[in-house]
């Protein structure tokens, strides 16, 4: 695959379709260009848009973080660092963000910092910490230290383990539970999609609710039932046609 660098790290990405609106996609905390698996082209095909997917520093087959920890301004960073340099690099201009967890916020601090974005679609997103989901990252981290799960993450990832540890390490680290982003929500001036599962076990609907009640511009919600912290994965149907009418009235109108 071809690869941009971007802040001294080479990132690995993949260009799906040659002609459209942009949609940027952008992985969860511990996620990767695969791990997508066919979404993004179902999208692109769906929607007459070209897709980019990239593997952000420390994931997939970009650079090994060289850190020994992460900093809790991480997804700042990747919203105010990467990601603007990623889309200069590439030429791509005004892009509808396609995000998902830790990817959906960096996309909505990106929007709200005011940056150049048609659309932001957020599955599953945090803007602020909840216990609920760190209880869940509790137990995602024992299991990591006792069971497969470092050989099933080893199929997408270059380090692993690290890139576990770095992540988990943040997450659970206790200034992390200052970490907010709800002042960049009034600042969204264009239109939200954010979509969340009933049963995500990283988030609850509160989530939702302070972007909607906060949002700058036009926000919608979809609240799925029977759908964890993956709606594209649980959902893939309730969820491509949504994004589908939601990417649709942002090209329709705003060529």
């Amino acid at each position: 695959m071809p690869q941009v660098s971007v802040a001294g790290h080479v990132l690995e990405y993949q260009w799906i379709g040659n002609s459209g609106p942009t949609l940027v996609f952008l992985h969860e905390g511990l996620g990767s260009i695969r791990q997508w698996r066919d979404f993004p082209a179902q999208l692109a095909a769906a929607t007459g848009c070209r897709a980019l997917v990239y593997d952000r520093y420390g994931y997939g087959n970009s650079d090994v973080l060289q850190e020994d920890r992460v900093g809790t301004d991480f997804m700042h960073r990747e919203a105010l660092l990467f990601l603007p340099e990623v889309l200069l690099q590439l030429k791509i201009h005004k892009p509808i963000l396609i995000g998902h967890s830790d990817g959906a916020s960096i996309a909505l601090i990106h929007a709200g910092a005011g940056h150049p974005v048609r659309g932001v679609a957020a599955m599953a997103p945090h803007v602020f910490v909840e216990e609920h989901g760190l209880k869940s990252i509790r137990s995602v981290k024992g299991e990591f230290e006792t069971t497969y799960l470092p050989e099933r993450m080893e199929r997408y990832h270059q380090d692993a383990r690290k890139t576990f540890h770095l992540w988990a390490g943040v997450w659970l680290d206790p200034a992390f539970r200052q970490w907010n982003i709800e002042a960049y929500l009034p600042r969204i001036g264009c239109p939200v999609l954010a979509i969340q599962g009933e049963d995500d076990e990283y988030g609850t609907m509160a989530q939702l609710d302070a972007i909607q009640r906060q949002a700058g511009g036009r926000c919608e919600l979809v609240k799925l039932a029977q759908c964890g912290h993956s709606p594209h994965k649980d959902q893939p149907e309730s969820v491509l046609n949504s994004l589908r009418k939601f990417i649709g009235s942002i090209v329709g109108t705003n060529p």
